[in-house]
């Protein structure tokens, strides 16, 4: 695989390890709260759901972690569109900004490994 392909997926790797570390263990710490623009007390009312969401994301970086490991490309492709996915459900029902978090980035490591190789 080109080396800006691997590049653009750890990138993405990356981000939803920081995803994780945000939802399971900073959410109700300050920078998790100004990360998602909570209020303490739906910080608190909300951390344990938050944790489930933030495993997810761990398990997508897992995904992509392991498909550049065996140098899967189709499980890489596979696990960056459901990335990509996940962000255009998120801008389309939580934030805008998710888009560009998740979509972007797991769309241009996606045409990266498709044209590149």
């Amino acid at each position: 695989m080109h080396i800006i392909a691997i590049t653009l997926a750890l990138v993405v790797c990356v981000i939803h390890v920081y995803i994780l570390v945000l939802e399971m263990f900073l959410w109700d710490q300050p920078r998790g709260m100004k990360a998602f623009g909570l209020s303490p007390d739906f910080a608190k009312a909300t951390k344990v759901l938050a944790a489930n969401q933030g495993l997810y994301n761990g398990f997508l970086a897992a995904g992509i972690a392991w498909a550049l490991v065996v140098g899967q490309r189709d499980a890489l492709l596979f696990v960056l569109g459901c990335v990509a996915v996940a962000g255009l459900y998120g801008a389309a029902t939580a934030s805008r900004k998710i888009l560009l978090i998740q979509t972007v980035p797991a769309a241009a490591a996606m045409a990266a490994v498709l044209l590149l190789g």
